[in-house]
């Protein structure tokens, strides 16, 4: 199994909300993402769904730097373009 098809497997979450969110950006983005970056989802990934939802959304601080970037490149993807900050 290469690295994406488990990280993309790591993506499909007990709550359908995560499942959209990180399938699709996956998707879009995984290939962009340098190592350090795809380290820190890997992380992010191997937290327990309430958690990583607390994160997505903004409700509790990411423990790193490289996750905050992250979370942060998330959350613009979530957006339709031209959708105000």
């Amino acid at each position: 199994m290469s690295e994406k098809s488990r990280i993309r497997w790591l993506c499909r979450r007990g709550m359908k909300e995560l499942d959209v969110l990180l399938e699709r950006f996956v998707a879009n983005e995984y290939d962009d993402l340098d190592e350090r970056e795809q380290a820190g989802l890997r992380e992010l990934l191997e937290m327990e769904d309430p958690d990583l939802y607390a994160l997505v959304m903004g409700r509790m601080e990411a423990p790193t730097q490289v996750q905050v970037d992250l979370l942060s490149r998330i959350r613009q993807f979530q957006r339709p373009q031209g959708a105000a900050r």
